[in-house]
């Protein structure tokens, strides 16, 4: 059964991230450390005793859907009624709409259990804590006052629908059409796929958010507004009106994740209501939609970043703790016929250390990222430069823990052995359900593309170079220790910082000289490499910080066993892109 890792969470915010000096400053005046250690406590309690023993339900009754109502999972509805009443939904909302207004910090570490403990369950309220955030900062103050402060409560919940069959990453070929009709409201038409949580019996209310073009808007991305769509129309009082001409046709069989409804949304085809056509209101400018939405979208990356953490984590725990009970084989200086725990076999040591180090490693880079949210949204004097280091590290973030969520889980299977290929023990459920992970929300390759061709250019490329030089600085406290662990970490990390430094600089002149084709083809290793180095000299600065030797082991070994594959990385980047460019077109050939 899944345990909050919450030492290992506290470190992670304190040691690493930033909250200690962030707590220091003031910044957030209503929190202090005593407080923060109770959300975490109380988190992991919800998250261990409420959350995770619903999840095998989930995963193998999963959600149904019959003439447009969905039914969630048995028990799935009680649970999120109890997270309303803890107040859950509401860590990071704002305040004057009944929110905490926590920083970003406190709401990720708490998402990272909640995904731990069942990712299935914890999409449904991530995405409407992303939907709050773009009403917040995008709607007008009417639509405020009316759908804020239940979403905040948990009483509706939000959406965030974006694709359609002919419309997956590539946002220009969208074809809903939204018609004004003369009051200030619009008719909603078209067919939306994959909108997680569309229909539910969680909430009496859905409010989704829908891209859709106006009838004269230009082509493309350019062309795009935002609509807010309720399932059921908003009276005057607050009280629910009419049903909206808005319904789910169908749920998605999937890989994983069964107990989220996974729904196909039909807007307007008569089903409800008077006339054909769902009714809508603006958010934010016409034609810039997709503005407003990327508010929500780039809170979620992060988000899925910790969906990643959470999924490694659980399957950390479960196969360290089948490795400690299952006896194979013997082990040097054993007696004959003595069966041993395979946690003593070298190679499942390794695969268990592997999976700790890279878990610990995606965490840091996650909660590092949430961290400059919270410095841009809370430090008034450098607002500015910790807006880059959320843009720089938002790409890394969502792509390096997804990628690691899926190695680790599937690490986990390997540890079972057989017993890992049956669904009884657990440890498959958790490699179905991080696989979607570094699909959705712009899929990892996105996210490569996202960091070389936007992310790095920031300021002339000098906040990549300073962001780099600040972990050079982590890498030397290391190196000048007095801890042999720590000194030689520290000389690796700073290796592959040499080597990340000569690839983005390669990159950097890639761009400039107009080599569009080499920059995207070095793309993918390029943030793989660029993650591994940070991720690195951010678990040394950990291990600096806490003086405890454990943590210094593992920062050794991370160090030791995984920075070697940078060095090879770098030779991807600058020397793999003529040969890709090259074979390409044969992947086209008749």
């Amino acid at each position: 059964m899944y345990r909050a890792p919450i030492d290992d969470i506290r470190h992670a915010l304190f040691d690493i991230a930033g909250m200690r000096e962030f707590l220091e400053r003031d910044l957030a005046p209503q929190l202090t450390e005593d407080l923060v250690d109770a959300i975490l406590s109380e988190a992991g309690r919800f998250a261990a005793e409420e959350i995770a023993p619903v999840a095998r339900i989930g995963d193998e009754v999963g959600a149904k859907v019959e003439d447009g109502v969905v039914t969630t999972p048995p028990g799935w509805r009680q649970v999120y009624a109890k997270w309303c009443e803890g107040g859950w939904n509401s860590v990071s909302a704002p305040e004057e709409y009944g929110g905490q207004g926590l920083p970003a910090m406190i709401s990720m570490a708490v998402l990272e259990m909640w995904n731990s403990a069942s990712m299935g369950f914890a999409i449904g309220p991530t995405l409407t804590i992303g939907a709050i955030d773009a009403l917040e900062k995008h709607a007008s103050e009417e639509l405020k006052a009316r759908y804020i402060e239940k979403m905040v409560s948990g009483e509706w919940m939000g959406t965030m629908n974006l694709t359609e069959p002919q419309a997956g990453s590539d946002l220009a070929a969208l074809r809903a059409r939204a018609e004004p009709r003369g009051d200030g409201t619009y008719r909603i038409f078209g067919q939306k796929i994959f909108i997680t949580y569309g229909e539910q019996d969680f909430t009496d209310n859905i409010i989704h958010l829908v891209l859709a073009r106006l009838p004269d808007a230009p082509p493309g991305t350019k062309g795009i507004s935002l609509f807010l769509v309720p399932k059921f129309l908003v009276n005057e009082d607050g009280t629910l009106g009419a049903r909206n001409d808005v319904f789910c046709a169908s749920i998605e069989k999937k890989m994983g994740i069964h107990g989220s409804p996974t729904c196909t949304m039909i807007y307007g085809d008569g089903r409800f209501g008077d006339e054909p056509g769902a009714i809508g209101w603006l958010v934010g400018e016409p034609n810039r939609g997709l503005n407003c939405m990327f508010t929500m979208m780039n809170a979620a990356r992060l988000a899925v970043g910790i969906q990643g953490v959470g999924v490694a984590e659980a399957a950390r725990q479960k196969a360290l703790e089948y490795a400690k009970d299952r006896k194979q084989g013997r082990v040097p200086g054993t007696h004959a016929g003595e069966m041993a725990p395979i946690v003593k076999h070298q190679d499942v040591r390794r695969m268990l250390l592997s999976m700790t180090v890279l878990t610990q490693a995606s965490r840091a880079i996650a909660y590092a990222c949430a961290h400059a949210s919270d410095m841009a949204r809370f430090d008034r004097e450098r607002g500015a430069f910790w807006l880059e280091r959320v843009n720089l590290l938002t790409p890394i973030a969502k792509a390096f823990p997804t990628d690691m969520g899926v190695d680790v889980a599937s690490l986990g299977v390997q540890v079972h052995g057989g017993m890992g290929f049956i669904e009884e023990t657990g440890a498959a459920v958790l490699l179905r359900d991080a696989r979607i992970a570094p699909i959705y929300e712009g899929t990892n390759g996105i996210q490569a593309i996202d960091l070389v061709i936007r992310k790095l250019p920031l300021s002339g490329g000098e906040h990549v170079r300073g962001f780099l030089n600040e972990l050079k600085q982590d890498a030397e406290a290391a190196r000048a220790s007095n801890q042999d662990d720590l000194g030689i970490a520290g000389a690796r990390v700073l290796e592959a910082l040499a080597d990340t430094t000569e690839a983005t600089e390669y990159l950097l002149g890639q761009l400039g000289a107009g080599k569009l084709d080499h920059a995207l083809s070095a793309a993918t290793p390029f943030l793989r490499l660029m993650a591994l180095a940070a991720g690195g000299a951010l678990l040394l600065r950990g291990a600096v910080a806490s003086g405890d030797p454990a943590r210094a082991k593992l920062a050794f070994y991370f160090a030791d066993n995984h920075l070697s594959e940078v060095g090879a990385l770098k030779r991807v980047v600058i020397e793999g892109s003529d040969s890709l460019i090259a074979a390409g077109d044969l992947l086209e050939a008749v």
